[in-house]
């Protein structure tokens, strides 16, 4: 199991709760990615939105691909993966811009392709914001331009979207991008099925992910292409020293006040095709975080994490609130259990 982090552009995860602590500034981005790489985190994701759904749109966030070429230039282990919408880029900057941050990692960087799903964003900063499938058929353009860039040159393109004329990209990346995405429409996964190289997915139980896995191992093996490199999930992690401080924990977040963010939520809701409607629990911790119920003691955190290991998620994608002070816990307590393979009845 790999495991990785979300960066905090926001101040935190928890939309029920102010202040959690996490100032929205690069040395707080940096603090937590240099402490990740010695606590036994193995990657980063930093996720892009120019407006703030967890605090509000008025409320701060810093913009994903600056900081990910920071946090490249100040550590040394950690893969980097920045998402990006390609409704905000053009795909041959883009490209140029992933091998510049390539070359400043050391072959450390890698893409989380999102499709987009904020209209109000769009209409305050100028994004290309289409129908469902219409924005799944963009970025299948989009993610093949890149990687046309990146294997020749000169490169050319038309397509329905994108027009890209005898381009010149050098030096190409030293390591070619791994592209992750993930969707759960219809659109979403036979599109991703083709131009991704790793597939992501919300948070949810361990039978859902083993039947969303074998139905993108399954798309794959028919299209006659290679499997998926990976299958990563989001997940929000309370870990105590006994389970009773772990529920109070949860429900101290998961009590609903319908806060700033409210709207935003709402907007994912009516603009995505999800399998799964959230609840307003759900609504507490973006991405489904709390489904798989990473929350217990190490022991029981632990266990979980290797039920969904067996269930083919090799690649955990964690939030925190107060991120350093719960990473480090994570880190010390749960980390260590899971890479040890200790037989789940030996800690029940």
């Amino acid at each position: 199991m790999r495991f990785g982090y979300w960066t905090p552009l926001f101040g935190g995860w928890l939309r029920n709760v102010d202040d959690e602590q996490m100032p929205v500034t690069f040395d707080y981005v940096k603090l937590l990615a240099q402490r990740a790489e010695r606590i036994g985190f193995d990657l980063t994701l930093v996720p892009e939105l120019n407006l703030n759904d967890i605090k509000g749109v008025a409320a701060p966030s810093l913009e994903a691909w600056a900081l990910a070429a920071a946090i490249a230039a100040t550590t040394e282990r950690l893969e980097i993966m920045a998402a990006m919408r390609p409704g905000y880029h053009l795909p041959a900057v883009t490209a140029k811009q992933a091998a510049t941050i390539d070359d400043i990692s050391g072959g450390r960087f890698t893409f989380n392709v999102v499709s987009a799903w904020w209209a109000e964003e769009a209409r305050q900063y100028g994004g290309i914001f289409s129908e469902h499938d219409d924005r799944y058929k963009r970025t299948a353009e989009f993610v093949e331009i890149l990687k046309g860039l990146w294997r020749e040159t000169p490169y050319s393109f038309h397509g329905e979207y994108y027009d890209v004329e005898n381009a010149h990209l050098e030096p190409k990346p030293r390591v070619t991008p791994r592209i992750y995405a993930g969707g759960e429409s219809e659109a979403g996964k036979a599109s991703i099925t083709h131009y991704a190289d790793a597939y992501l997915t919300h948070g949810g139980t361990v039978e859902e992910l083993r039947t969303k896995i074998a139905e993108m191992r399954r798309r794959r093996a028919d299209a006659g292409l290679p499997p998926f490199e990976a299958f990563g999930m989001a997940a929000y992690a309370i870990v105590r020293e006994t389970e009773d401080e772990a529920q109070a924990e949860l429900a101290r977040i998961t009590d609903v006040q319908h806060g700033k963010a409210y709207e935003s939520y709402q907007d994912f809701i009516s603009k995505s095709q999800l399998e799964h409607v959230p609840s307003l629990e759900d609504y507490s911790v973006s991405n489904r975080g709390l489904r798989p119920q990473f929350v217990g003691t190490p022991e029981q955190v632990a266990a979980r994490i290797r039920e969904y290991e067996d269930a083919g998620v090799d690649t955990l994608l964690l939030q925190f609130s107060p991120q350093l002070e719960e990473m480090e816990r994570f880190g010390e307590q749960v980390i260590p259990l899971v890479r040890a393979s200790v037989p789940a009845e030996a800690i029940s």
